[in-house]
């Protein structure tokens, strides 16, 4: 899968653009159709020692899913948006199944 990371008003070092990739490469073992994604590293002005953002925007085919964390680190974020976006798609699975077993269900009841 294809994921484009940018680093917003910072350079982030090359173990945190791999620590992305391999958890975002995981996803693509819950959903095989994900097109690719974007992802966004921020530093928030803020006092509080959780001042790192990290947003997600996952493409599969017919809809966009979103995931926004801010944590005291990137990996931190990562990995809580990680999980949600793994929540989003097996939603959107299940959502997928239950319009499928629907189409099924019409086309039986149309031909007896």
């Amino acid at each position: 899968m294809k994921i484009g990371v940018q680093s917003i008003h910072f350079n982030a070092d090359k173990d945190l653009l791999a620590f992305i990739q391999k958890k975002a490469n995981k996803l693509d073992l819950f959903f095989d159709q994900i097109i690719g994604g974007d992802v966004y590293l921020k530093l928030d002005n803020v006092s509080d020692e959780a001042n790192k953002i990290t947003e997600i925007k996952l493409m599969i085919p017919g809809n966009t899913l979103f995931a926004k964390e801010q944590c005291k680190s990137f990996e931190e974020a990562t990995d809580l948006a990680i999980e949600s976006l793994r929540k989003q798609i097996n939603k959107h699975k299940e959502k997928i199944k239950a319009h499928e077993s629907n189409h099924k269900q019409i086309i039986s009841q149309a031909i007896n």
